[in-house]
């Protein structure tokens, strides 16, 4: 027998301390009674030894949460030009300095390393989550070793550590309770639970989720009352704490916005290489030089790339930062604006965000459950005149009898009778002033507790004892208020002759009297923010470490749906499969762990959503970094506002209406620069393709092809602060590379479409020279690239919707500086001549022409995307 103990203890460690070895069992050791943990970590009631605590702080580490080695600078930076797009645009400029085409070059290259110079300083300045987390954590503790207590620095602690802790400790490790008296910890920072949670000694359910481990202490939680004594089992990055920071530490995912660039990229990628293949091969079948035909062909594959792409995105975000920043919304990540006008799902924790964060007295009742002025009048008398540590309860007491004005300058307090564990309750007994022959007795506490030391019941006027029925109709109403969400205390008092002295003896033969009812209440005006959410096509789901009666209570109450409910303890047992296929359809996530709600923001993701989510505690953290959109609020803490994206100013949540309008607008201007520069880029370079097979000529010389795409571009800077269309703001907007890449074949043929019309004008029908040629078209593309601006900028008639001052201005005047070009014997150099009238008069009529043509071409490309997209939902399975 000794030998096997000896062999049980040998094994403990590797069970315990080794994750790679046995990590199952040893995360579930709240399992397991106190003693035969204390046993398998090999720690004695007098605790470890020095020896035995410098072995192990050798063989585990420190008690600190050591964040991971972070990139350097350099790679940083390097990472930037890892986006399709970018590198597109560094392919383009590397080609444009091998063909000779240096302005060109130092152009894009610019654009490039502006634009990933700011995403680097947003990127490396938004690391501070980790320091900001580890000031939570306690700097030392009081540790029993060798039979002595000592206190040491928190990094100093060791798994099998004995630790003492009071009122006001922050608990420095994962632990395990061996002695509790009326131990109280505030453990929101983790479960999002506003209510302490009570310890003691006993054993939790192998598969209890964090918030129902009533026998563990986490690292990073606070203890509210009492004292206890604790095993550390868990230390640094082993404890529930680090999990959030790893999560804090770890790679941002590819947002949704994200997302769509790429795929954009491959796009380019794809039609460039179509072009330079098929324009080489059709110069080469015509037996024209190769090294020409290649250049030729990559020329205008360079000229394909949208090279203000980068700085269009950062202007345009820029400018709805700013906006949002006047509303109060701050944006801390320039993308994220994109992906909150994006947002299809907004995920929110309850305490705090949806709630007010404080707790409530929301109703003194008798025991009718009508509310009653004694009630409360009691209640006060019990809270105000106690003398232990505060409690939120006792607080939200003592806030409602200021407001309610009642006096009870009458009432001295005689005695007190402490709360303890064991009994779950406190009595003060105090003398009025009034009748001073008499005590008055007002016991509180946990409902079970004061009726087990009551004998009679008060309905009224009446008193009677307290019968089967009486004690059925409380349960009855007990059950009721605990499923809409309500902490539930109990109210019984007694009358004595004066005595000097009292005891916990004397808590029997009381008088039930009522029933105190708390609760977290809703922020005033979120229901009317989440009804304007939904009808902006923004779905909310409550993601809470609350119980599933508080967090059903609040949906109902807030006007959400609660019908199909998902608790942590479900959530456990699920694979991320199977997570994947009930995350759409659950409404409410109760009593989940912060890593949780990180899994369901993950899985929800990949169902397809763009997801938002909207919290203030440490608890959200994970879950804020993982969301495409991560969202918090001023007043949250350091770690909360350091993981989001975005940081309202205001509680607020009206300002997150704003916030998503913005992002809206600035998404439907960035997708109208890619559409109209796309599409437009694609039409020029397919007809300057054909022109090359069948011309003698150049159709347009290098520098008149690069004045052209600078005019071009000077009105597009101003799409940034584009007016657009209130019905493109009323549904979350979305990336569809297919309808773009359709969109840019439609227009862009077109465009090809009336530039070889023109080819056939000036050949044949007016016999142009070759300069005469090229200014002709210069003046064509150019006119017919300003007007598709015009055009597409809408999907209304062009004539219905007026493009903002900026846009129209520029537009008008790069209009009417292209008409003038031809005429201005100042700069020959781009080798313009004046056109004869007959020309002109066929330009212009050609330009009109094609902007009728592409008016109505919208109408029925739009047209047919409504009919396309009212099929694709018909098909999809509900």
């Amino acid at each position: 027998m000794e030998t096997r103990l000896q062999t049980d203890a040998d094994r403990a460690p590797r069970t315990f301390l080794q994750p790679d070895i046995d990590g199952d069992i040893r995360s579930g050791f709240w399992a397991k009674p106190a003693p035969e943990v204390m046993r398998l970590l090999g720690t004695l009631p007098k605790g470890l030894s020095s020896t035995q605590a410098h072995e192990r702080w050798e063989r585990y580490g420190p008690n600190v949460l050591e964040a991971p080695a972070t990139a350097k600078a350099l790679r940083t930076f390097v990472s930037q030009f890892m986006s399709p797009l970018v590198l597109v645009l560094v392919i383009a400029a590397a080609i444009a300095m091998f063909v000779g085409d240096m302005q060109d070059a130092v152009i894009i290259w610019v654009i490039v390393v502006f634009t990933c110079i700011l995403s680097f300083v947003q990127e490396y300045r938004a690391s501070g989550a980790m320091e900001r987390l580890k000031r939570t954590i306690a700097r030392t503790a009081i540790v029993l070793r060798e039979g002595s207590e000592d206190t040491v620095p928190v990094d100093e602690l060791v798994p099998g550590d004995i630790i003492r802790l009071e009122a006001g400790s922050l608990i420095p490790a994962d632990s395990i309770v061996i002695n509790a008296v009326g131990f109280e910890v505030d453990e929101s920072i983790l479960t999002g639970e506003a209510f302490p949670a009570a310890k003691a000694v006993g054993v939790s359910a192998i598969d209890a989720p964090m918030v129902d481990r009533s026998n563990v202490l986490f690292a990073g939680t606070s203890a509210r009352s009492g004292s206890a004594k604790a095993l550390v089992v868990n230390t640094g990055r082993q404890t529930e704490f680090a999990k959030i920071a790893v999560a804090i530490e770890r790679q941002e995912s590819e947002t949704d916005f994200a997302r769509g660039i790429r795929q954009f990229g491959y796009l380019m990628v794809q039609v460039m290489l179509t072009i330079v293949i098929v324009v080489l091969a059709a110069n080469v079948l015509l037996q024209r030089p190769i090294i020409d035909s290649l250049l030729f062909s990559l020329a205008l594959a360079v000229g394909l790339t949208p090279e203000l792409l980068p700085a269009i995105i950062a202007v345009t975000l820029a400018r709805g930062a700013l906006r949002m920043e006047e509303k109060g919304v701050i944006v801390r990540r320039l993308a994220a604006i994109e992906n909150l006008g994006s947002m299809d799902l907004l995920c929110t924790d309850k305490t705090g965000t949806l709630t007010e964060g404080v707790i409530r007295l929301s109703a003194a009742v008798d025991v009718s459950g009508t509310p009653a002025h004694s009630v409360i009048q009691w209640a006060g008398l019990n809270a105000t005149m106690e003398t232990g540590l505060p409690n939120p309860l006792d607080e939200a007491i003592r806030a409602s009898v200021a407001i309610s004005g009642l006096d009870l300058s009458g009432f001295t307090k005689v005695w007190e009778v402490p709360y303890d564990f064991a009994r779950k309750r406190l009595s003060v007994i105090c003398r009025d002033a009034a009748n001073a022959n008499t005590d008055l007795m007002v016991c509180k506490g946990a409902l079970t507790s004061v009726i087990e030391i009551s004998s009679s019941i008060s309905s009224g006027a009446e008193t009677r004892p307290l019968s089967i029925d009486d004690r059925a109709s409380i349960e009855r109403l007990y059950r009721k208020w605990s499923d809409e969400g309500h902490r539930v205390l109990g109210i019984a008092i007694r009358q004595f002759q004066h005595r000097r002295s009292y005891g916990r003896e004397d808590e029997a033969d009381l008088t039930f009297v009522g029933f105190l009812l708390f609760q977290d209440t809703p922020k005033q005006g979120v229901s009317e923010v989440l009804k304007a959410l939904a009808h902006k096509g923004v779905r909310t789901k409550i993601i809470s470490g609350d119980n599933r009666y508080a967090v059903c209570h609040l949906a109902r109450e807030i006007g959400l749906p609660h019908r199909h409910i998902l608790a942590g303890k479900e959530l456990l047992h699920l694979s991320d499969d199977a997570l994947f296929a009930r995350a759409s359809r659950t409404d409410v996530y109760c009593e989940i762990d912060p890593n949780q709600k990180e899994r369901i923001v993950r899985a929800l993701r990949r169902r397809g959503h763009v997801v938002g989510y909207l919290g203030d505690g440490i608890n959200d953290a994970p879950a804020l970094k993982m969301a495409d959109v991560g969202v918090s609020v001023e007043s949250a803490v350091d770690v909360a506002r350091e993981a989001a994206d975005i940081v309202l100013l205001r509680k607020d949540l009206r300002v997150l209406l704003t916030g998503i309008d913005d992002g809206r607008r600035t998404f439907v201007n960035t997708m109208k620069y890619i559409s109209i520069t796309t599409s437009a880029n694609f039409g020029n370079m397919i007809s300057m393709a054909c022109a090359s097979l069948f011309l003698p000529f150049l159709p347009l010389l290098a520098k008149q092809i690069l004045l052209n795409n600078f005019l071009s571009d000077i009105p597009a800077l101003a799409i940034a602060g584009d007016s657009v269309d209130k019905e493109l703001t009323e549904r979350p907007p979305q990336w569809d590379i297919a309808d773009i890449r359709r969109f840019t074949f439609t227009f862009g043929l077109t465009s090809s479409f009336f530039d070889l019309l023109t080819f056939a004008f000036l050949i044949w029908g007016v016999h142009a020279s070759s300069a005469i040629f090229q200014t002709a078209w210069f003046v064509v593309s150019l006119l017919t690239e300003l007007g598709i601006i015009v055009i597409i900028r809408t999907r209304r008639p062009a004539w219905k919707s007026a493009p903002s001052r900026a846009l129209l201005v520029l537009t008008t005047i790069v209009a009417a500086l292209g008409l003038l070009l031809p005429y201005q014997t100042v700069i020959p150099v781009f080798g313009f001549v004046p056109l004869p009238m007959s020309v002109l008069g066929g330009v212009i009529t050609i330009t009109v022409i094609y902007m009728v043509s592409c008016e109505t071409l919208k109408h029925l490309f739009i047209k047919h995307r409504h009919f396309r997209v009212r099929a694709m939902k018909m098909r999809v399975v509900p």
